[in-house]
């Protein structure tokens, strides 16, 4: 077990990881969730023991390892950026944390060419890592992480330069790995889609600070706050005050929603709203409501469509599947089920109901 107990790192003036607290599990999958200098990377070099806090402990099976250099800790660590031995072979990069350990020959085979078979890398062993892709030698320093048997495994967005086919295809074969080695692994993203794909725990970060840990799933469908429901979409949320009424909840955007039987329990009053694109369609159903606006651009991604619209002067995104006719400046109407609207009160606290999790 991994604990972080009130962590901080202060870097000159700037607060780069603010009073942490964290508690990972032997053989869980720990995704750091959030966009660009959230902490990500920040919060991983403490893990690894690269850098030490300002303030707080990091415990390992126990024992205090604060101030516990990397050298001394079993930790391996994969970056966006692959780092490998240019003149070894693939199958000596991966093997040399092996070697390095003193295990024997037909240990390190064994567990060399499973790496390989998993990572696609077979055909490669006898490369120099100079006459692979960027992806292939992503894929070695990958396979060289897996095979070291670490107590903690840190991924800092490590499929981020593969092609998208063998992206999908490790996003697959990942959790199960990471669930048989019985190691902690942490991995980093900044994509919502790859956090729910891989599952486990996520750890939602924003400016150094977790705003919100706990299994995949349930924080998707009920972030705590605006600030974690902003860090779980993309594309971004849509976010708009709203009045809530006996009569109902009416939105600055122009609509009314009936009110659900939590909400009538709340008082009267000004409140947030959520709204996922992906909730946005443009034909009406029996439970929806709808909000009208004038289509400002619609961009076709191949499989799906993105319609940016005007409504009520403020810019709304929805995400629509297939190729979607929508001219600029053409009058469009959205159309969503209010049981998939997220609330938050006006200090942006999460209440109601979760979403449905096929939501």
């Amino acid at each position: 077990m991994l604990e972080l107990i009130d962590v901080t790192r202060v870097v000159g003036a700037e607060t780069h990881i603010d009073r942490v607290s964290l508690r990972l599990e032997r053989g869980s999958l720990n995704v750091l969730l959030g966009p660009t200098l959230a902490g990500k990377t920040s919060l991983m070099r403490l893990m690894a023991g690269l850098d030490r806090p300002s303030s707080g402990r990091i415990v390992a099976d126990g024992k205090d390892v604060t101030n516990l250099s990397v050298r001394h800790r079993n930790v391996a660590m994969v970056y966006q950026q692959f780092i490998n031995y240019p003149a070894f072979t693939v199958y000596e990069n991966i093997a040399s944390p092996l070697r390095v350990a003193g295990r024997p020959q037909r240990e390190i085979d064994e567990a060399v060419r499973r790496a390989a078979r998993l990572l696609k890398l077979e055909p490669y062993l006898d490369r120099t890592v100079l006459n692979l892709s960027g992806g292939q030698q992503q894929r070695t320093a990958i396979a060289r992480a897996l095979v070291k048997g670490a107590d903690l495994v840190l991924l800092d967005e490590p499929l981020a330069n593969l092609d998208y086919k063998l992206r999908e295809e490790l996003r697959e074969e990942l959790p199960r790995i990471f669930t048989e080695s019985g190691a902690i692994f942490v991995y980093a993203t900044t994509e919502p889609s790859e956090a729910l794909l891989l599952g486990g725990n996520t750890v939602a970060l924003s400016q150094g600070r977790v705003t919100q840990f706990g299994p995949t799933a349930a924080i998707y469908r009920r972030p705590a706050d605006l600030l974690t429901a902003r860090t779980f979409s993309d594309p971004p949320l849509n976010v708009a005050s709203a009045e809530k009424s006996a009569q109902g909840l009416r939105s600055q955007l122009g609509f009314a929603a009936p009110l659900s039987e939590r909400m009538r329990a709340l008082p009267d009053g000004a409140y947030q709203i959520g709204i996922r694109p992906h909730h946005l369609a443009l034909n009406a159903r029996p439970e929806t409501v709808a909000m009208n606006g004038m289509a400002v651009i619609a961009e076709v991604t191949g499989s799906d469509t993105f319609v940016h619209a005007d409504v009520a002067g403020q810019r709304v995104v929805a995400l629509l599947p297939g190729v979607q006719r929508v001219e600029p400046g053409a009058p469009v109407t959205l159309h969503f089920d209010p049981a998939n609207m997220l609330i938050f009160d006006a200090q942006g606290r999460a209440i109601g109901e979760p979403v449905p999790l096929a939501a």
